[in-house]
């Protein structure tokens, strides 16, 4: 037996129709749930998953009360705080046509001409708004260098918002502070990018991004993850080209000298470097120290062999 269930969204006309059926095609049971979590209708007797790809026509965010859903309610894309205006600006452009792309007249251009030096100055009212207009694209330009994801960039982005507002920036570089961000959010997502990464792509001394992170992590109260070795492992052997056996190899040598004890107090990046050739030499994938040090930032060919030697010697492989 099969139903049709119609959905509207916020008053449409349009309707979205979704076939769901009412029993179980395994146990003929009715006793169905639908886990929006992961998009899934299952059989609550037998377990059995009927569909894995329903579809969710509601908005992206949550509301508590009355207020919130008023404020929240909306069309259009959604908010984008790497964007200077979070991507909700109307732009007046310079073309001077009309909407059907016929010139317009002479005694109007002079009226959007002052239309669109006013636009320009209402959004560098503050210090803040001047402030974001040179730190997000400077954090455009730095997560596009170092190859980091929409998300974490919307998420450093955000972050530094905070910062601004708080008078965190004050008497420090835009490059510093920005680094520091994305230093400390890709740690916090367990992809952490090296200081000697983030200096070679903003131009700021590692030192100086150091101290503002460290400032930023006393100001805004945030609690670091320690970063671990294995936390490199999968960037490290994506940038060498490495096979998926070698790197499930790499963890595993790093989580038993882990439990023993032999990691701690070394630096993660020489750890997880030395653990990939180590790893590399048992799975007959070709590399070599020297190919490995110049190919990532921040790892000497002495720190890979001396780490390699260390591991090699307290787990007792022989390659």
């Amino acid at each position: 037996m099969i139903e049709k269930t119609k959905s509207f969204e916020d008053g449409n006309a349009d309707s979205e129709e979704q076939v769901t059926p009412s029993t179980c095609p395994s146990c003929n049971g009715g006793n169905l749930v639908t886990d929006y979590t992961h998009g899934e209708l299952v059989c609550k007797t037998c377990g059995f998953v009927i569909n894995d790809e329903l579809l969710d026509f509601g908005p992206e965010w949550r509301a508590f009360d009355e207020e919130q859903r008023s404020k929240r309610s909306r069309t259009g894309g959604p908010v984008k705080y790497a964007k200077l205006d979070k991507g909700l600006t109307t732009e007046i452009d310079k073309y001077d046509r009309d909407i059907r792309g016929g010139a317009i007249q002479p005694e109007r251009k002079a009226q959007l001409y002052r239309l669109r030096k006013w636009q320009r100055r209402s959004r560098m009212s503050d210090s803040f708004q001047r402030n974001l207009s040179i730190a997000l694209p400077e954090l455009d330009r730095m997560c596009a260098y170092l190859s980091i994801t929409g998300n974490i960039k919307e998420e450093c982005a955000m972050w530094y918002r905070k910062a601004v507002s708080k008078g965190l920036v004050r008497g420090r570089s835009i490059e510093s502070v920005v680094a520091a961000v994305i230093y400390l959010i890709s740690r916090q997502h367990q992809l952490p990018k090296t200081l000697d990464e983030l200096e070679e792509a903003s131009g700021v001394k590692r030192k100086d991004i150091g101290r503002s992170y460290r400032f930023l992590c006393r100001k805004l109260d945030i609690k670091m993850p320690i970063a671990t070795p294995m936390d490199y492992v999968p960037r490290f052997a994506s940038e060498l080209g490495l096979s998926g056996e070698t790197e499930a190899k790499a963890i595993e040598i790093l989580e038993e000298a882990r439990v023993k004890g032999i990691i701690s107090g070394r630096g993660p990046t020489g750890v997880a470097a030395a653990a990939i050739y180590l790893a590399a030499k048992i799975t007959n994938d070709k590399q070599t120290q020297k190919g490995i040090a110049g190919k990532l930032v921040g790892v000497t060919e002495v720190t890979i062999r001396n780490r390699y030697e260390e591991l090699a010697k307290a787990l007792g492989i022989i390659v």
